[in-house]
């Protein structure tokens, strides 16, 4: 089922036809320095490990900028919760960090500064399918920090012991997460997360689902698109069949089944490999491989999360704040102190520092399998034409109640349709009108 949402056209003219825009919003501020003399101080807030370093080390380097760093917590009701207020009230930081599937939230809001007169040939450092995701209404409002290419980590000393070969299809993947219940009947190959809508909205992207676009001055919202309903409809029957188990993400219970050797692959980004894996399954070191993730048919990837740089509304110092972005994301030493502190296998969204980034990982944890060469190659059939909406905290709250009835008789296609109708209803809440 697909809509279009048309907007009220008022004094924001053009960019409004879009529809992403609040009347009130998109800070735009000169971008000059409010201080006569000395550094400029800019203020920063992010959940994202290793930051602190990377302030850190921006700091002793630079006599122009200096940034006050703010750990905040991650999540719609922990950081995001403290930014949007930090806004409202009127005492933001310069900098921010936003996830691509919160952006356009954001801007439709009028809650972010427009960075396109400030980012120049900064824009070039990126492949035009990340970049298109921090661009809106013809304008930047992010920088991105990481792109998050999907593929397969697996167990390969199960799957070697027991003859099954990496799935290259999904249906392969059906095929091997049979032999895996064979081969050990508490063993599963993956887990279907009822929790984290963005996880199976990276797979409905993976397989040309659309779920938003703009059409001239119009939203499009197909939420429940045949590509999305097939890959519901494929979960659904994994779920069914006992191929797979239903437990949050990355929950204790995941991470049990995980350390136990009854959770076999994972269906995860290109930053999995350090948060979920090497970080609370250090004794797996050496067992585990990462493939390309299964297709359709044709080799293709999505992008499973993944976080941008954005100036606040009322920053009166953008240029600095750019700066500070600038070198966050495109600085070997930033890129550098970001991986070897955190641990992390953040996948750079700049081109230029994804072999940055390779060599820093420490790749004894997939028994000295290239890793970066593999989300590389993913990164590169990430699948353009996919736009975040403008509400996708209220979307993925109701894709989330209704994901959590997949094992009590609920299924994930009504899921679909259900957010679908919520999203409508709530466009037109924000003054949008369904046409």
């Amino acid at each position: 089922m697909r809509h279009k949402i048309r907007t009220r056209l008022g004094a924001i003219g053009a960019l409004a036809a879009l529809g992403l825009v609040a009347a009130c919003g998109g800070g735009g501020a000169s971008g000059g320095a409010t201080q006569s003399s000395g550094p400029t101080e800019i203020t920063f807030w992010t959940w994202t490990k290793g930051s602190a370093e990377v302030v850190d080390a921006f700091n002793a380097l630079h006599t122009d900028v200096t940034v006050k760093f703010e750990q905040i917590p991650s999540g719609a009701a922990g950081g995001y919760t403290k930014i949007t207020n930090a806004i409202k009230a009127g005492n933001a930081p310069d900098v921010v960090n936003v996830e691509y599937p919160v952006l356009p939230d954001y801007v439709s809001q009028g809650s972010l500064a427009d960075l396109t007169p400030h980012v120049g040939e900064l824009k070039s450092k990126f492949p035009d399918q990340i970049r298109a995701l921090t661009e809106l209404g013809g304008k930047t409002w992010a920088v991105p920090l990481d792109a998050s290419p999907m593929v397969l980590y697996y167990r390969n000393d199960f799957f070697d012991a027991n003859g099954i070969t990496p799935p290259k299809t999904w249906d392969d993947y059906k095929a091997a997460a049979a032999k895996v219940k064979q081969a050990d009947p508490k063993a599963r190959i993956g887990t279907f997360f009822p929790d984290d809508p963005g996880h199976f909205a990276s797979l409905a992207w993976q397989a040309g689902g659309k779920w938003f676009g703009t059409t001239g001055d119009s939203w499009n919202v197909s939420i429940d698109d045949p590509k999305s309903k097939q890959v519901a409809e494929y979960w659904q029957g994994l779920v069914s069949d006992d191929l797979v188990r239903v437990q949050s993400a990355f929950s204790q219970e995941w991470n049990a089944s995980v350390k136990a050797g009854e959770t076999v692959a994972y269906v995860g980004a290109s930053w999995g490999a350090g948060s979920a894996l090497r970080a609370n399954q250090p004794d797996q070191a050496g067992k585990w491989a990462v493939a390309p993730i299964p297709n359709w048919g044709t080799p293709a990837s999505g992008m499973y999360g993944g976080s941008t740089f954005a100036v606040t509304k009322d920053s009166k110092k953008v240029e600095a704040a750019v700066k500070f972005i600038s070198w966050m994301t495109t600085n070997e030493q930033a890129i550098t102190t970001r991986i070897g502190i955190a641990k992390s296998t953040m996948y750079p969204a700049a081109a230029d520092m994804v072999p940055v980034a390779a060599k820093s990982f420490d790749n004894s944890f997939f028994g000295g399998q290239d890793a970066y060469s593999v989300y590389k190659d993913a990164a590169g059939t990430i699948k353009s034409g996919w736009t975040w909406g403008p509400s996708m905290f209220a979307t993925n709250g109701t894709l989330k109640d209704n994901f959590g009835t997949v094992t009590s008789g609920g299924t994930l296609t009504d899921a679909l349709g259900k957010a679908q109708q919520s999203t409508v209803d709530e466009l037109k809440k924000r003054g949008l009108n369904v046409s």
